[in-house]
């Protein structure tokens, strides 16, 4: 079966998007699927190209099997509305341009968050009379509303009947958590043909490990009880509430052990810092992210990884892939965020949920496990046993038996 998959985020880029796409494709790889993945030069996050790329017309890489066809598109910051819009346009134009010229595909995938992405690949199969597949990794529009991006408007109701559109003509919607295909079975897409398919880890390059002694020396970690945060500093993340707790640890005696990383890159970034340095934060290391072979000597920095997302009904629908990472290093959540992950945290005993931008309620769980250490052992222990039910192998062999029954049914 040959694989035709659009996406916008790619290794060397490091987002959740980028790793699900590239594990996903190498498993179907390794199991004797071609596979072509159609994307852009790498420069996710902070608009800058990645060395040894240059924004092409078109070029041609093997990653590990996969065969990969980068085109050229409009480059902009993830930061400011109309600028992405243009990224993902040009985005839009170019992948359908160049998936004309691929061999004739079994089934083309597009993923989201952006579903510019997936207007190509439906356009694809319409032009190569071949299935559609959209994965669908975040409720775009919707998003866009709960962090303020952009208001209800005319133009949003317009990328709302786009959006149903696109669910409709999809054979198969591949959803990553229950409350998307709840939202979306509530909205009149057929419920037969939603499939979920929840992120995972890739326990080859997650597992425990001792505390990388080069970074802790170097960032003035030895010795020291550090909670991090690693990923996206957005507009959706409300990160300031990490450094409000920060600020209340530090005044704390017991304060002097605790230390805060946050590791990643994005819009909110540069304020983060800048309100760090008015607070007199300390205790509080902010790093930029690193290359993908490098990101699990980063985590086992951490005694305790922080997720967050800000006080949203629409987040209590999404399950950050980075509670699978944790899982998989055994490092124990302090998880802010309701809904869906919220239960699989209390489910699996992976770690203490508390209330996204509650100060005090993310403070009382520091203190706890920085305090408690046959709690946090336990937590650690926990997140081992559970990691392998979220192996990432065992998801991309789950969704190419739905790919493959797709192909064969066209």
């Amino acid at each position: 079966m040959r694989i035709l998959f659009l996406t916008d985020n790619f290794p060397p880029e490091v987002n959740a998007p980028a790793s699900r796409t590239f594990e996903h494709c190498r498993e179907w790889v390794r199991t004797g699927h071609p596979v072509t993945v159609i994307t852009g030069a790498p420069n996710f996050p902070k608009g800058k190209l990645f060395p040894g790329y240059r924004n092409r017309l078109w070029q041609r890489e093997t990653l590990e099997g996969i065969e990969v066809v980068r085109v050229w598109t409009y480059i902009a910051a993830n930061q400011g509305f109309a600028k992405r819009t243009l990224d993902y346009l040009s985005f839009m134009v170019a992948s359908f341009l160049a998936g004309l010229f691929q061999r004739r595909p079994d089934v083309i995938i597009g993923t989201s968050p952006q579903f510019f992405t997936n207007c190509a690949a439906w356009m694809l199969s319409v032009f190569r009379w071949r299935p559609f597949v959209f994965e669908l990794r975040d409720l775009w529009p919707e998003s866009i509303k709960t962090v303020g991006a952009m208001r209800d408007s005319a133009a949003i109701r317009l990328l709302e009947r786009l959006e149903l559109f696109l669910y409709r003509r999809a054979k198969v919607v591949v959803a990553v958590t229950e409350s998307f295909r709840r939202n979306l079975t509530a909205r009149g897409i057929d419920p037969q043909k939603i499939a979920v398919i929840t992120n995972g880890v890739d326990l080859s390059r997650f597992q425990p490990q001792a505390r990388d002694p080069e970074l802790a020396e170097r960032f003035g970690l030895t010795g020291q009880f550090v909670l991090g945060y690693i990923g996206t500093h957005g507009m959706a993340h409300a990160l300031e509430t990490l450094l409000d707790a920060a600020a209340r640890i530090q005044a704390l005696p017991e304060g002097a052990r605790i230390r805060f990383v946050l590791l990643g890159d994005e819009a909110r970034k540069q304020a983060l810092k800048a309100r760090a340095e008015q607070m007199g934060l300390d205790n509080v290391l902010f790093l930029d992210t690193v290359p993908k072979a490098e990101v699990p000597r980063y985590w086992s920095l951490l005694d305790v990884s922080i997720i967050h997302l800000r006080k949203a009904d629409n987040f209590t629908q999404v399950i950050p892939s980075k509670l699978f990472e944790c899982m998989g290093m055994g490092i124990p959540v302090l998880h802010g965020v309701t809904g869906e992950s919220a239960g699989i945290v209390e489910r699996e005993g992976v770690g203490l949920v508390f209330e996204p931008e509650n100060v005090d309620a993310l403070c009382n769980g520091i203190l706890r496990l920085a305090r408690d250490r046959n709690l946090y052992e336990r937590l650690r222990t926990q997140c081992l046993e559970a990691a392998p039910r979220y192996d990432r192998i065992a998801r991309a062999q789950e969704m190419l038996v739905l790919l493959e029954r797709v192909a064969a049914t066209t």
